[in-house]
Formats: structure tokens, sequence, C-alpha cells
């Protein structure tokens, strides 16, 4: 039996698949360990798996201000890698290197740029995962920079120009990986290139936890891929049910129009439930809205509910059709 650590910082966008790859481990005689932010500590222990908490971990989920921040087009990702993630990364390699002493592998997904560091200085080998194809980069399969989108418009010449776009990629985030690199030197690693765009990937494994529907193997990808289909769980292994309400909704009418946001962006998600509500209305259908932690929309009407959470296995089966 070996001792494997599964490692995420993020929403439950980026924790619940490691949660389905820790059930499977586990039904394999396997010793699982979650190395994550606190926020998720119930949750992980009432699965049964043992838990630690990793740095950082004080982004205010109930800020909207400091979300909107984070989710912005232009400057989002530089502050949720630069400013956040990566000013912290001696914090998360410390919480990461003590949890790790006597692992055997770690699982990580690509934001927890301390793992890498630790695998090597424990001499462990590790896997990387991609949530979605944009992690690779890919030449052949590009897709758009949220900062600059007009730069999409060249994927028709091919991967020729699409390799300047990456390379414009790895230009603007030449610096972010600073961080990476002083403390690479003084642990006595070697160096690496970008960190952020294309020297990240495991020599061991790379997990892409998606469906190949959504992104097939270009040749650009690290030989060692394996695209495994997406690595589901949704809460139902936890209990998480179906309200009561919700039911008797389901259960009087027509199969509904679901509205859900990701597990992200329903924290910064503007006005995409009071559309939703307008284009139920006109579609005069029946509507559920899954809004999170959002203010539940007073004065619906006896078609539309809003609830904060459903698990996806237990409503889409019985909807009519999904948007996101």
């Amino acid at each position: 039996m070996s001792q494997i650590i599964l490692t995420t910082i993020g929403s439950l966008g980026d924790l619940h698949p490691l949660i389905a790859i820790g059930l499977s481990l586990r039904e394999r005689g396997h010793d699982v360990i979650f190395a994550t932010i606190k926020d998720y500590r119930s949750k992980i222990e009432s699965l049964g798996f043992e838990f630690h908490p990793l740095r950082p971990d004080y982004i205010a989920m109930d800020d909207p201000e400091m979300i909107a921040r984070m989710m912005d087009i232009q400057k989002g990702t530089e502050r949720v890698v630069r400013d956040y993630l990566l000013a912290n990364l001696r914090d998360t390699y410390t919480d990461l290197i003590n949890v790790a002493q006597n692992a055997n592998f770690i699982v990580t997904n690509e934001i927890v740029y301390a793992a890498r560091i630790v695998a090597e200085k424990l001499k462990i080998r590790w896997a990387f995962c991609a949530l979605a194809p944009g992690s690779f980069f890919s030449a052949y399969d590009p897709f758009v920079l949220p900062p600059f989108p007009a730069l999409s418009k060249l994927r028709a010449f091919g991967p020729f120009v699409n390799r300047s776009v990456i390379g414009f990629a790895k230009f603007m985030t030449r610096s972010w990986g600073e961080p990476i690199h002083q403390l690479r030197q003084e642990l006595g690693l070697a160096p690496v290139g970008n960190p952020i765009v294309d020297d990240k990937f495991s020599p061991y494994l790379v997990l892409a936890l998606f469906s190949s529907v959504l992104g097939q193997p270009q040749p650009d990808w690290p030989a060692n891929t394996v695209v495994t289909g997406f690595s589901l769980y949704d809460g139902t292994e936890g209990g998480a049910q179906l309200t009561p309400a919700l039911k008797q909704f389901l259960e009087s009418g027509e199969p509904p129009i679901v509205f859900t946001l990701g597990s992200a962006a329903v924290l910064d998600a503007g006005n995409f439930y009071q559309e939703s509500i307008q284009a139920a209305k006109q579609l005069n259908r029946r509507a559920v809205l899954l809004v999170g932690n959002n203010c539940l929309c007073e004065n619906l009407s006896a078609e539309i509910i809003a609830v904060n959470y459903v698990p996806y296995s237990q409503i889409f089966s019985q909807s009519c059709a999904i948007v996101h």
C-alpha cells in the first residue's frame, strides 16, 4: 500500500476531480491524504480522508470586491498566479513538504506550484493534472488568451504562427516564476524554464482530466499524457441530496432548464441569474437556478426555483437543457 498525497488550491472545480481520484485510489488499497485549503476540512474529513491545511488560504469567498479582482478578464489570472499563489510559494512549500515526508507519490493540479519542488526535493514521483486543454498551450489547438482575445484570429495560420503566440505568453509571464526559480536555487534543485506556460509538466505522468470531446492529444503535448475523461464527483458520496422543495418542484411539472455557473464564476455572477430568469420567462419554461452563495432571487414565480447547490448527477437527468 502506497501513501499518496492529493493536493490542490482553488474552488470546488479544482477539488472535486481530486476527490474522485482519491476515492478510487482508496478503493485500491492506498493511503490517501489531502493537502488543500482549510475551508475544505469538513468536506474531506466527512469522506474519511486525512486532511492537512495548505496555504495560501486567505481569499474571502464572501468578499465580492476581492473575487471580482480575481475574475477580471484582463488582470485576474496574473493576480491569482503572481500576487496570490506565487507570492505565498514558500508557505505552500513548507506545508506540503511537512505532509509528504512519508509519501510515495504526489498528485497535484496545475496551480500548486510547490508540489513539483517538494517531489523533487524528496525524490518521489508525482503526477500533473490538467483540468482543461488550455493547460497545454498547444500550437496545434490554441485557446484564446483572455487578456488578448484578438490574437485568436491568428490561429487559422497554423502551428508556426501559433507558436509565436505561445512565445508571447511566455514573454509576458517570464517574471511571474521568479519565486519558483529562487526557491529551487536555494534548495539545490536544477533550474527550469517557464513554469507557468510550458516547463511545468511531470516527467512521470500527466493526467488530462477531461473528455476527448473537449480536447484531443496534440503533437506538442507531453508524450506521457493520458486523457482520462472527466474525473467525476459532485457530493453524492458525501450525502448531498436534492432538497424536499426541489424534489417537489421537479415532480410538479415539465423538466426545467437548469442555469448554473462554474464554482469560481458563481462567486462573481454579475447579472447572469437576472438574465436567466428573463430568458426562462420569455421561453415560457420552468427553471432551476443553481446560485451558490448568491442571493436567492426574491419574488420568483412559481415556475422558477433557486437553490444553493445540487449534485449535477441528480438533476441533469431531470432537466430539458443546461445553460452554463
